[in-house]
């Protein structure tokens, strides 16, 4: 019998000690509750009019309830001016004549008589420069120094000077003998690049 009475005593104690933290855990969230209220209170009431974030409905509405009507911006001025209104009447508008809205067709630029030159020159047909003639060559073309089957060589002589040459040598260091024929040589002066000239042979 006094095992019973022991489990019941430690069962109340059991049950009163569960009452007691259900009641600590509510008031703590009680607490907790009204204390983040009052903090969305203080937040929301401090901010000012002024504030950027209100619309203009929140404006219009205060101005309702206040009872006052809303001020009208410094800058604007509704004062009519009725000499300035005039002076913008007396403006006419001055255009080119043209009217935008009719299609024209494009107005025709006259082409030009002449070719569009001004000066006048007379037309003078073009003449190649007049240029000395070149000094003979001095070399005298007197018989031929090639056998039969061979080829083309010829003697030359410049005063006492003998020269022996074929086609394509130079002679005298700046005669070139060009072509070979049975009565002439064709030559050229390569220093001073002029045109051939044709030396005739020269009997006995």
């Amino acid at each position: 019998m006094e095992l019973g009475t022991e489990n019941r005593k430690q069962l109340i104690a059991v049950i009163v000690l569960g009452v007691v933290l259900v009641g600590i855990v509510v008031r703590e969230a009680m607490s907790s509750f009204s204390t983040d209220a009052s903090t969305t209170t203080t937040y929301s009431t401090s901010l000012p009019e002024t504030s950027p974030a209100r619309d203009v409905r929140g404006t219009r509405r205060s101005a309702v309830n206040s009872g006052k009507k809303p001020r009208l911006a410094q800058d604007l001025d509704p004062t009519l001016h009725l000499q300035q209104l005039a002076a913008t009447e007396q403006i006419k508008y001055e255009g080119s004549g043209r009217n935008i809205f009719v299609a024209e067709a494009d107005t025709q630029i006259p082409s030009p008589a002449n070719n569009g030159t001004t000066d006048h020159k007379i037309d003078v047909a073009w003449q190649p420069p007049v240029t000395a003639p070149a000094p003979p060559i001095p070399l005298k073309f007197f018989g031929f120094a090639s056998h039969p089957g061979e080829p083309k060589r010829i003697f030359l002589s410049k005063g006492d000077d003998v020269f022996i040459a074929g086609e394509g040598e130079i002679v005298d260091r700046r005669y070139k003998v060009l072509r070979i024929s049975p009565n002439s040589v064709e030559m050229q002066d390569v220093v001073s690049s002029s045109a051939p000239q044709t030396i005739p042979l020269t009997q006995g």
